[in-house]
């Protein structure tokens, strides 16, 4: 049985471990039982973020990501740790040019995550995620770090130059639910 509070006291029990292996185990777990999560959490009926717990050193969301929802390139300065729960979500790595070229970024490879499956994100990453499908896809996001507060950086659509990160741009039509007050 998936319990929220359970959950977070099991990540929270990880954040010593630097290389967060530990941390993409207890997501793994979760979310390999994922109709428990969804009965802990309920089934999402429209897209949006919710804030199940946030604190200094850890923030815990879910996401719900509308049908075939693209977001823009951005970074997120601190590591992730990504679990589906139910759909499907399509990740495009950026790799920073440094070269003088057109683009401040270009595409470096991606990752395709399932219901059930995790990926671990270091903190220089740059991705954007598509949701490929015609229904809500749902995951369980984890930053080792204040997420919501921490200034990042997204990449414009058209001209991929990089740009203060803007969370209404990058998670367009997904409002933010949020959630507890920071412990």
């Amino acid at each position: 049985m998936f319990s929220v509070d359970q959950f977070v006291a099991d990540l929270r029990a990880t954040l010593g471990e630097r290389s967060r292996m530990a941390t993409r185990d207890v997501v793994a777990r979760a979310v390999s039982d994922p109709s428990a999560v969804l009965r802990a959490l309920g089934e999402p009926e429209k897209p949006g973020v919710k804030v199940l717990y946030r604190a200094p050193d850890l923030t815990v969301l879910t996401l719900a990501w509308a049908p075939m929802q693209v977001t823009l390139p951005h970074d997120h300065r601190m590591s992730a740790v990504i679990g589906m729960y139910g759909g499907r979500e399509d990740n495009t790595f950026w790799r920073r040019t440094n070269d003088g070229s057109k683009f401040a970024i270009r595409p470096a490879g991606g990752e395709a995550l399932g219901t059930g499956d995790v990926t671990l994100l270091g903190p220089d990453i740059v991705h954007s995620v598509v949701n490929p499908l015609g229904k809500i896809s749902a995951a369980i996001h984890v930053y080792d770090g204040p997420f919501l507060t921490a200034e990042r950086s997204m990449w414009a659509a058209e001209t991929l130059q990089e740009q203060p990160y803007d969370i209404n741009a990058v998670a367009k039509g997904m409002p933010l639910s949020a959630g507890p007050a920071p412990r």
